[in-house]
């Protein structure tokens, strides 16, 4: 059987995942579609609108013959340690192809990893400026082009890792259709995931642009998972534990901890904790995911034990008969069910994060849970 791979986070899966999947297939020739998915916070450290199970069956449901989470410890990182998490584990599972979104598919992604090789990071030392911003302003120069869409940049991310790892599979870009990422206003039957959001909270209705099983887990939300609700958390943290202590959390470094301290003390909501915290050099993305890090506890000792696996979250028949396929060749672990061990053990921190997205009212997300069959 032929896998093609695609990295996701669905929150929520709507009718633009579905486009994406049939046109992975179209273009592949595939037999499966494997998904490696961030679990209950995405990339930037948001908690998902709908939990991993949830996501998971309107997956299944829509095409998609095989999830697997894609670990915590990389799934809440900026793009390129993302990308290469994600790549790692299809990589493993033995996909032909990664197809995945972006603004501008046309563009030599390649020949831009070679540009960023060539930079001389020694001239990194605008400090207000972030590595990103210099970097982009050289490209712009050297290429015609800058990496400013989301899409792009993990389009950039993912050949970046495919050259460091010399991952066996081909990337196969494909244009984003008829929204953008950052829309935050529905433009019919295919809108952003941000747009749906937002429509969700403006008790908008959302039907015309996500599946039925989507919209039915949506019409179910009694509270939609925010950082608002989890600040008192964060600031406590923040308020009781010496900068210190601090400053082991990680990427807290570098005296972030003493402002990331006295913002705490000084606002009791995260918007303006937020907007007090940042700088050209710590942009919103970034801080998002320390406030993650530091709300899960999270150590650079954690970061250090860390060790990829593969978690099954659902699977059809067809995805079933893969994992039957591949499993004796996996170099990394394969988990279905996490018991008392595995969650003090190689499974903490994905456990952690289970138990700090159920103050959102939601039920028990890791312990004793089995993959979602649909058989």
């Amino acid at each position: 059987m032929k896998a093609v791979g695609l990295v996701v986070e669905y929150n929520p899966f709507h009718n633009g995942h579905r486009y994406h999947l049939a046109q992975a297939k179209r273009l592949t020739g595939a037999d499966v579609v494997v998904a490696v998915m961030s679990g209950d916070f995405t990339q930037r450290g948001e908690p998902t609108i709908l939990d991993k199970w949830s996501r998971t069956l309107a997956a299944l449901q829509n095409g998609v013959d095989l999830v697997v989470e894609l670990p915590v410890a990389d799934a809440v990182q900026p793009a390129h340690r993302f990308a290469m998490g994600a790549l790692s584990l299809l990589n493993d599972l033995q996909v032909a192809d990664v197809v995945f979104g972006a603004e501008h598919p046309d563009w030599d992604f390649a020949a831009m990893v070679k540009a960023e090789q060539d930079f001389n990071q020694a001239a990194f030392h605008q400090f207000n400026n972030t590595y990103a911003t210099q970097f982009n302003q050289q490209l712009e120069a050297v290429t015609g082009h800058a990496l400013t869409d989301p899409n792009d940049i993990l389009a950039f991310a993912y050949h970046q890792a495919k050259a460091a790892g010399d991952f066996g599979f081909h990337l196969q870009p494909i244009q984003r259709v008829d929204n953008h990422y950052a829309d935050q206003q529905l433009t019919g039957a295919i809108s952003s995931a941000g747009a749906i959001r937002q429509a969700v909270k403006g008790h908008q209705d959302v039907t015309e642009t996500v599946p039925a099983q989507t919209a039915s887990a949506l019409a179910k939300l009694t509270t939609i998972p925010n950082w608002e609700q989890l600040y008192p958390l964060l600031a406590n943290h923040l308020i009781q534990t010496p900068a210190s202590l601090l400053e082991q959390t990680y990427q807290v470094k570098e005296g972030l901890e003493n402002r990331l301290k006295e913002a705490a003390e000084r606002h009791r909501d995260f918007t303006s904790f937020l907007k007090a915290v940042k700088t050209k050099r710590y942009t919103y993305g970034r801080l998002m995911r320390v406030a993650f890090y530091l709300t899960l506890n999270l150590s650079d000792q954690d970061m250090a034990n860390y060790h990829p696996y593969h978690r099954v979250l659902g699977f059809t028949a067809a995805g079933q008969a893969y994992l039957h396929q591949v499993k004796k060749e996996l170099s990394y672990p394969l988990i279905t069910k996490v018991n008392q061990r595995m969650k003090n053990a190689e499974l903490a921190l994905d456990y952690r994060a289970g138990k700090l997205y159920q103050f959102f009212g939601t039920p028990e997300q890791d312990l004793t849970r089995g993959p979602i069959r649909l058989v």
